[in-house]
């Protein structure tokens, strides 16, 4: 309850603001959801040139694996959420973004994988997982490594991945992720290395379908979608 009731405050307190902009001025607040990803530069990029025409437009990022991107999309709290992989095209309207991820396998750079090139599903059935909350729902597992999660030794689970790192780097296991939400070479214990199977995923800006756009998320809107 207090959960949903901090989201209707919010909502309201997002709502007043857009309600007392004048229809003459061009301003307000653009919220999205997105998780940590390259990706992002997308929105930035297109949020720089949104901010040059309209210096009064302010924007918000919220960082969030899907999950969390999709519930606050959905409760209105964000205007629009980036998502890797498939849409959900029964509840919302997408544009893709020109940017591809590559998984792959955290480690650490002393553990008995860190010499291969490249990871081979098999390397990793008798190896501790520490996976996105998100894996098993949505199959990702068993379409990287050919095997359901209950077959696997998975041993936590992380919803953002700079806390998955921190596993990692204390020896609780090994980390399936994307190759562009974690920089291990800031970081001398860790290395990434791909899946042998090279698979990639895409990213998608989404946002609700038949969605009332305030003047300023339309502005952002039309910015995204000029070249699509």
């Amino acid at each position: 309850m207090k959960k949903r009731a901090e989201e209707i405050i919010a909502l309201v307190e997002k709502t007043e603001n857009e309600i007392i902009v004048s229809d003459e001025h061009i301003a307000g607040d653009v919220f999205i959801g997105a998780g940590e990803t390259v990706g992002v530069r997308f929105l930035t990029k297109a949020a720089k040139r949104v901010r040059d025409e309209y210096p009064d437009i302010h924007f918000h990022i919220i960082s969030g694996d899907r999950t969390d991107v999709t519930e606050r999309l959905d409760s209105g709290l964000v205007d629009f959420g980036l998502v890797f992989g498939s849409v959900d095209e029964t509840k919302y309207e997408s544009i893709s973004v020109p940017n591809q991820d590559l998984w792959g396998v955290l480690m650490r750079c002393d553990s008995p994988l860190a010499d291969k090139a490249e990871i081979e599903p098999k390397d990793l059935f008798d190896k501790p997982l520490i996976v996105s909350r998100q894996a098993d729902r949505t199959g990702i597992v068993k379409r990287l490594l050919g095997r359901s999660a209950g077959k696997l030794n998975i041993i936590a689970t992380y919803n953002l991945i700079f806390n998955g790192a921190l596993m990692v780097q204390d020896g609780l296991g090994y980390a399936l992720c994307l190759e562009s939400i974690i920089n291990p070479s800031q970081n001398n214990e860790l290395c990434f290395k791909p899946l042998t199977n090279a698979l990639t995923e895409e990213m998608h800006v989404i946002w609700k379908k038949d969605n009332v756009f305030s003047k300023a998320s339309q502005k952002f809107f039309e910015e995204i979608t000029r070249e699509k």
